[in-house]
């Protein structure tokens, strides 16, 4: 009888280092101004995410934010992680953060969950097939999206719906609550009520990645919006 691999610890801050992934000094070069009209200063992001979440950041600009330490990353396509979603939790809704970028749809999961993905890939049978899922864990970042708050659009989906250009929260976190509580962890961490296990998630998105997968093999590109779903 198979027997799902045992949770791993994610690693200690202390450990670490300066050098995230790639950058010698930990900055992040950017070539864009800083606060395009509309946006909110590069340091009012950056004090939002460390004051109020409690979220390292990266020095340097535009905001980035270290993974590996309170939350890791599991990066989709947006498409399939909308399908994935629809089973998982309503959208907007309560639930763990999500964010999107580039037609990309990043799910937050527990600290120490991109370390488990490999081997939840291989016990669920999805291991070997190129499904276009991976994730962002310790010595990693991501691009900070913008905090909450701005405009959106229908049924409260941000404008552009990240299909390109900056990062912007689907679901964001919420400030002055444990974030660390809502997110997707190995069964036998716990969790609060409701809020799916890391196995359970993995699986779904997995399964919607691989139809996403099937159908662009048989169909080709979509003429459509990526993004776009009923």
């Amino acid at each position: 009888m198979a027997i799902v691999p045992l949770p791993r610890r994610p690693l200690d801050p202390s450990d670490i280092s300066g050098d995230i992934s790639g950058h010698a000094s930990g900055d992040i070069p950017c070539d864009m101004p800083c606060g395009a009209p509309g946006d909110l200063p590069c340091e009012a992001v950056r004090q939002w995410y460390e004051n109020d979440l409690g979220w390292a950041t990266v020095p340097g600009t535009p905001v980035h934010l270290i993974t590996g330490l309170r939350f890791d990353v599991l990066d989709v396509p947006a498409e399939a992680g909308f399908a994935a979603l629809r089973h998982l939790g309503p959208i907007p809704g309560p639930g763990s953060p999500v964010a999107l970028r580039d037609g990309r749809m990043w799910l937050l999961v527990a600290a120490g969950g991109a370390e488990e993905l490999p081997g939840l890939l291989e016990w669920l049978e999805w291991g070997g097939l190129d499904l276009d899922l991976t994730a962002v864990g310790t010595g990693g970042h991501i691009e900070a999206p913008a905090p909450a708050g701005g405009a959106t659009g229908r049924g409260g989906m941000p404008e552009g719906t990240g299909s390109q250009g900056a990062a912007v929260w689907l679901r964001p976190p919420e400030p002055g609550r444990e974030v660390e509580a809502s997110l997707p962890t190995m069964s036998a961490l716990g969790g609060t009520a409701g809020t799916p296990d890391l196995v359970r998630v993995v699986d779904t998105v997995a399964t919607h990645c691989h139809r996403v997968r099937l159908r662009r093999a048989s169909t080709g590109p979509s003429e459509s919006q990526p993004l776009a779903f009923s």
